[in-house]
C-alpha cells in the first residue's frame, strides 16, 4: 500500500457535531466513533430500531458486489466514500478472488485518514491506495486514483451510501457525471443510495434530526436514482433493495427477519 496522500487543507478531526461515517460505524459496533455520534444514533434508534441491520446489509451488499465484479474481469475498484475500515473492507473481497487487484480508497473524514495505513493492509501482488479528498472534488480524486489505477482499461466505481449525503444543489449528479465520462468501456458504477419510498414518516423524522445537527441528507426516489446511471446499462437484477441483489453471492446477514432496507442499491455497466 502507498502511504496516504493528505490534503493540506483537511481540517482536524471535529467532535462537536456527529459525523455520518462515525455513526455508521457505531451502527455497525465498532470503536472508532465518539459520544456525539452515539448520542444521535441512539435517537435515530428510537425511530427505527432496525438501522444497526440495516447499515450491516447494506455492507453485505458492497461485499456481494464487489465478489460478482471480479468475476466480471474486474481488477480495478474506486471507492468513494469508504468509511472507518470495517473487515472486510473492499479491497479484502476483491484481492481474495484475484490478488494482483488494484483499490483507491477516498474520503474526506480525517479519522478516516488515521486509520487508512493501518488498516488497508493487501495482498503483496496488488496494490492499495487512499486519497484524503471530499467526494465533490473530481478532479483532485481523478488526479490522485490515476497514480494507481489505469483508466484507460475497466474500473468499478463504488459509491456505497456516499450520495444521500450530497444534495441535487450541491452537485451529486454532475460529480457521478464527471466520473463515468472518464471510465473507460466496460467500466461499472456500484451505488447505494437512501429513499424516503418505503418509510416516508421515519425518513422525515431523520431528516430532521440531519439538519438539527447542520448534517445534509437528501433521500432520492427510485426515478430520482435510476438518474444516476444515464448512459449506463443496469445489470440484473436492476434497481432492488440491498437484500434482494443476488443474495445467492453471499451468506445471509443474521437478525435481518422482515427489515427491508430504505433504500436502492443497482450496478451499471458503462457500454
Amino acid at each position: 500500500m502507498s502511504r496516504p496522500e493528505n490534503d493540506a487543507t483537511s481540517p482536524l478531526i471535529d467532535t462537536s457535531k456527529p459525523h455520518p461515517a462515525r455513526m455508521y460505524d457505531w451502527f455497525l459496533g465498532g470503536k472508532d466513533n465518539y459520544p456525539v455520534d452515539e448520542a444521535m444514533g441512539r435517537q435515530m434508534l428510537a425511530v427505527e430500531p432496525n438501522v444497526p441491520v440495516m447499515a450491516k446489509i447494506n455492507r453485505a451488499f458492497m461485499h456481494r458486489a464487489t465478489r460478482w465484479l471480479s468475476t466480471q474481469g474486474v481488477r480495478q475498484f474506486l471507492d468513494i466514500g469508504t468509511g472507518i475500515p470495517t473487515e472486510p473492507n473492499l479491497h479484502q473481497v476483491a484481492q481474495t478472488a484475484e490478488p494482483t487487484t488494484r483499490v483507491v480508497y477516498c474520503d474526506n473524514d480525517p479519522i478516516v485518514l488515521a486509520h487508512a495505513e493501518a488498516l488497508l493492509k493487501g495482498t503483496p501482488e496488488g496494490v492499495i491506495d487512499y486519497v484524503q479528498a471530499d467526494a465533490r472534488n473530481v478532479d483532485t480524486i481523478l488526479e490522485r486514483a490515476g497514480k494507481t489505477l489505469d483508466f484507460s482499461a475497466p474500473v468499478a466505481l463504488s459509491m456505497i451510501a456516499l450520495l444521500h449525503f450530497v444534495s441535487d444543489e450541491d452537485g451529486a449528479y454532475e460529480l457521478v457525471s464527471r466520473l463515468t465520462e472518464v471510465l473507460a468501456p466496460g467500466s461499472y458504477m456500484v451505488i447505494s443510495q437512501i429513499t424516503a419510498d418505503f418509510h416516508p414518516e421515519e425518513a422525515r423524522q431523520v431528516d430532521e434530526m440531519y439538519r438539527a445537527n447542520t448534517l445534509t441528507l437528501a433521500p432520492r426516489s427510485r426515478a430520482q436514482f435510476a438518474a444516476f446511471f444515464d448512459g449506463l446499462e443496469i445489470v440484473e437484477p436492476g434497481i432492488v433493495a440491498a437484500e434482494a441483489w443476488h443474495p445467492e453471492l453471499g451468506e445471509p446477514v443474521p437478525g435481518t427477519g422482515d427489515v427491508v432496507t430504505p433504500g436502492y442499491v443497482a450496478v451499471g455497466r458503462k457500454p
